[in-house]
């Protein structure tokens, strides 16, 4: 009896989609038949300005293990290799005798360029090449307006989203991994230098799980305590009122479409089924995502120059002390201050208090809205560049349905109408934590004797403001009228 012919291998390459559910090409590549060889390739050079930060490598170094364990687990391997890219995907074809390569696309600007300069190369070669969407619930060209363009605002973008019909349901994980034997070497993974010379990550580790595993499990927390309370309280630092499900999301450990399709389900049980969970302030959050790499796909630009033209001439200034007062949390502004160290000691940090922060940085100290992504891109876990990117130039003016330049939060209101009792600054910021509500949004208004009592000594253990934010307020909109009319000095 002839023996069946088995298809050679494929190269399934693994990029910001760490997971084995709901992963297209994945699926795509179980289906075709034949072995599997999984490959996840370390390429930084090849992302040009923007090369995973610090914690960005420190979660893709455990997402990665997590990984590798679970295709072990199921009889496969994660192939760990260094670039240049095409040359790696060359020699473990050749190794493996695989005849196809399958990833899940990416949007970035270099990403895109980069992607379609390989596909065409290695179709040349004689491969087959193919590309699937694991990241959006669609993808960035799926949208247009009337008159054919990409979408600039976000109300609209999203009315169009939710004319269509809902997403497709996510890939079950395949029920066979079959080997590609004999297996091509594989770097281990500390070789890939992932993780810092010196351990800065106790507090990151306290605080996630990065894996599959850990964003199911965070997905199911959020389904079963928080999503109900979402629109009440996904403003309040002081509370568990988020996701938290933004890093699994950047590294591809989930994706959107699980994540509408949990949802959806919970409100059908809940009996309110899919209109109502279509509408939801949460699903209007996952919009804000799509839109983020809409953009980011239309107007590659972006990340380094103002979708505005005019904020070109904007009068940023340049003031080191200013900015590293922002960076280490010593501005004198308790919630911005607890923000930051949030971030330091986290890798991460609320979306209310992100906005805050931002604001004061561009605002009130005036210091340019770049400055502020590059921070955040090294120190966010969950640094996306279309995100980073849409949500600097939000708060900076000068991107696409971008908060007017004169919506300028006022550091105090804020942390008083959103952490009402200071728990979040007492959490981040304990120099303040014998103070009482009334003062701790505002510690130099308190008198000497609360101030006293509460062991706070401003200028010595917590910081006096670095600047008056009413007086920088007006400087900051005098600066803004000054470009609007075209003057730059």
């Amino acid at each position: 009896m002839r023996k069946p012919v088995v298809p050679p291998a494929t190269l399934v390459w693994f990029r910001l989609d760490l997971r084995l559910n709901d992963n297209p090409a994945l699926h795509a590549a179980s289906l075709r038949g034949g072995p599997l060889l999984p490959v996840f390739i370390w390429a930084p050079e090849e992302e040009e300005d923007w090369p995973p930060g610090a914690a960005s490598r420190w979660w893709l170094h455990q997402s990665l293990k997590v990984l590798a364990a679970d295709l072990q687990a199921r009889g496969s391997r994660l192939v760990l290799r260094r670039g240049p890219t095409l040359d790696t995907l060359r020699e473990l074809a050749r190794l493996s005798g695989a005849r196809a390569v399958f990833w899940n696309r990416r949007y970035e600007p270099a990403m895109v360029a980069r992607d379609q300069r390989l596909m065409e190369l290695l179709r040349a070669d004689g491969f087959e090449v193919e590309s699937f969407n694991a990241a959006l619930l669609r993808e960035p060209w799926a949208l247009q307006t009337r008159s054919g363009g990409p979408y600039q605002v976000f109300t609209p973008f999203w009315r169009a989203h939710l004319a269509l019909p809902d997403p497709p349901a996510p890939w079950p994980l395949p029920t066979s991994l079959p080997p590609a034997l004999p297996w091509p070497a594989s770097l281990g993974l500390e070789i890939l230098g992932l993780l810092p010379r010196i351990d800065w990550a106790g507090g990151i580790r306290d605080a996630w799980q990065p894996g599959e595993a850990g964003a199911a499990r965070n997905l199911a927390r959020f389904v079963a305590e928080t999503v109900d309370g979402y629109a009440e309280q996904r403003n309040r630092p002081d509370l568990q009122g988020t996701s938290r499900l933004s890093p699994h999301l950047h590294f591809g450990e989930i994706g959107p479409r699980q994540i509408w399709r949990a949802l959806e389900e919970a409100a059908h049980r809940a009996g309110t089924g899919s209109p109502a969970w279509r509408q939801s302030t949460f699903a209007a959050e996952l919009g804000w995502r799509e839109f983020a790499h809409h953009l980011v796909y239309h107007f590659p630009r972006t990340p380094t120059e103002p979708l505005r033209s005019e904020f070109a001439r904007f009068p940023w200034l340049r003031d080191g002390a200013l900015l590293r007062a922002w960076q280490r949390g010593r501005t004198g502004y308790p919630i911005v201050d607890a923000g930051m160290r949030e971030l330091w000691a986290t890798s991460w940090m609320h979306n209310r208090v992100r906005m805050i922060v931002a604001s004061f940085l561009v605002k009130d100290l005036r210091i340019d809205w770049r400055e502020g992504a590059r921070w955040f891109w090294d120190t966010l876990a969950d640094a996306d560049l279309a995100n980073n990117t849409l949500g600097w130039q939000w708060t900076a003016g000068c991107g696409a349905d971008a908060a007017p330049f004169f919506r300028i939060f006022n550091p105090v209101s804020q942390g008083e109408k959103f952490d009402p009792h200071g728990d979040y600054v007492r959490r981040w910021v304990p120099e303040l934590a014998g103070l009482a509500a009334d003062w701790i949004h505002r510690p130099w208004e308190a008198p000497a004797e609360v101030l006293a009592k509460a062991g706070v000594v401003l200028g010595g253990n917590y910081p006096r403001p670095v600047v008056s934010h009413a007086v920088a307020r007006e400087v900051a909109l005098e600066a803004y009228t000054r470009i609007k009319r075209g003057v730059s000095q």
